[in-house]
């Protein structure tokens, strides 16, 4: 299969350039409190350097550089076990100016200072989105005609074009745009088909499903529309028969088609001949004749456009627009949002009968959901996010992440004894282990599929 480069080399860089503003904070973040009370920090680096570094510059007491190895970055705090792992200084007498001299509460800030930062920055850059940008949501009392079913596997669930959403575990679904992640945390679905109310059971296993399936990001469900073009290639049958921008396709040979499935079915009924279509074109009513491709197809790409949609009634989108000062405390809420759904989501990796730790992901994963095209509120909001998944990640109580020196600080700070040095340095070597394993696992899944047994 034929790599798209512009399109890979686009993702990469919106990766490399999110991850660096995201790793660069996080170790600032323990840089200044590090540097407040008084400890001396050796490197500061972004990714990391063994044997060489790209760049490095000593100002002061630190060395400043960029490492060769891009899986993130450091600061090396004098006296502190980390993954410089420097015995050779642990083994001298503790120096005023060292990590292991400062009291608890002094250590315990340091190590808090990246999550913290982290934490921070997904509330600036969600707030900043909001005042630049606003909020735009799309209401599902606002799709008139329910939804149209996009994914063949919610389809085999029982899911049908034109059923109405109403709810997911009993909660009802205010927004479109909350839809897909909802489902994929839920049980059960209650939807209105024909009015008629319906509920549809979920499977356990549902995330499972979906990736094995190796879906393409799409999404479940679209607001069902009527048939309308959009783009018309001037090389197609469609346009050679007289179809423009906009133009609503209401009949095919006399059958009526309002919707994509019946105009798809008429089509496909009439390969390879000329057909006559209705169209409604400004209000007005008129025919063309066009010739049916062999593999029942005329050429043109359907509206799915929410802004044009909404023009055009179709739908109906929900805008908001935040002063500065308003626009901190949405982005404190958004932030929180996104970090409960995350939890979440995590739940369900740790379930094995969820299947979802099959689509645990390394490097490839992440720069996946950036857009092709780069965009400036899509960057933002993939950077907050990643920054919220950061946070979360390295907060757990496991060695070698910021969790488990957090941990290990309270316990001391809890029991009044210290963990001896020869402890710390066990755990760090477990954790980074640990880390490592998980490392290569997530990052052959991307790959090679090996959750997927594949």
């Amino acid at each position: 299969m034929a790599i798209d480069w512009a399109n890979a080399g686009s993702k990469a860089a919106q990766l490399i350039l999110s991850l660096s503003l995201i790793v660069i904070l996080h170790e600032f973040g323990h840089y200044l409190p590090a540097k407040i009370f008084k400890c001396r920090v050796e490197k500061f680096f972004l990714f990391f350097d063994p044997w060489f570094a790209l760049v490095k510059k000593k100002v002061g007491e630190t060395v400043y550089g960029i490492g060769w190895l891009p899986l993130g970055g450091y600061v090396k705090i004098a006296g502190m076990v980390d993954e410089s792992m420097d015995k050779e200084q642990m083994k001298q007498p503790p120096q005023p100016w060292e990590f292991r001299s400062k009291p608890a509460w002094q250590r315990l800030i340091i190590m808090l200072g990246g999550v913290t930062m982290n934490v921070l920055m997904a509330f600036v850059i969600y707030a900043m989105i909001l005042y630049t940008w606003g909020e735009k949501k799309i209401p599902m009392s606002g799709l008139t005609y329910g939804v149209s079913v996009t994914d063949s596997l919610m389809y085999d669930m029982g899911f049908r074009n034109g059923d109405k959403i109403l709810s997911v575990n009993g909660e009802p679904i205010t927004y479109f745009d909350d839809l897909t992640k909802k489902l994929l945390l839920g049980e059960n679905v209650a939807i209105e088909r024909d009015g008629q109310k319906q509920t549809i059971k979920l499977p356990v296993n549902l995330i499972g499903k979906l990736i094995e399936k190796k879906r393409t990001g799409l999404p479940f469900f679209m607001p069902r529309i009527p048939v309308i073009a959009d783009l018309v290639p001037d090389t197609s049958n469609a346009y050679k028969a007289g179809l423009r921008r906009l133009d609503q396709i209401t009949a095919v040979e006399g059958i009526a088609t309002p919707f994509y499935e019946e105009y798809k079915k008429a089509v496909d009924a009439h390969k390879g001949k000329m057909v006559t279509l209705s169209i409604d074109r400004n209000g007005k009513s008129d025919s063309l004749h066009a010739n049916v491709t062999a593999d029942g197809t005329l050429g043109f790409y359907r509206l799915g456009d929410m802004e044009t949609l909404d023009s055009l009634g179709l739908i109906r989108i929900e805008r908001k627009q935040y002063g500065f000062l308003a626009s901190f405390p949405a982005g404190v809420h958004l932030a929180g949002e996104t970090l409960k759904s995350y939890i979440d989501q995590f739940k369900k990796v740790l379930s094995p009968e969820t299947g979802a730790y099959k689509g645990v992901g390394g490097f490839k994963a992440i720069g996946s959901i950036f857009p092709s095209m780069w965009d400036w509120q899509s960057f933002w909001t993939i950077t907050a996010f990643l920054s919220i998944i950061l946070a979360f990640m390295n907060i757990l109580p496991i060695p070698a992440l910021d969790g488990g020196h957090v941990l290990f600080t309270l316990l001391e700070m809890i029991t009044g004894r210290k963990p001896s040095q020869k402890v710390l340095e066990y755990a760090q070597v477990i954790g980074m282990v640990l880390l490592l394993g998980l490392m290569i696992y997530a990052n052959g899944n991307d790959w090679f599929g090996w959750g997927r047994g594949k």
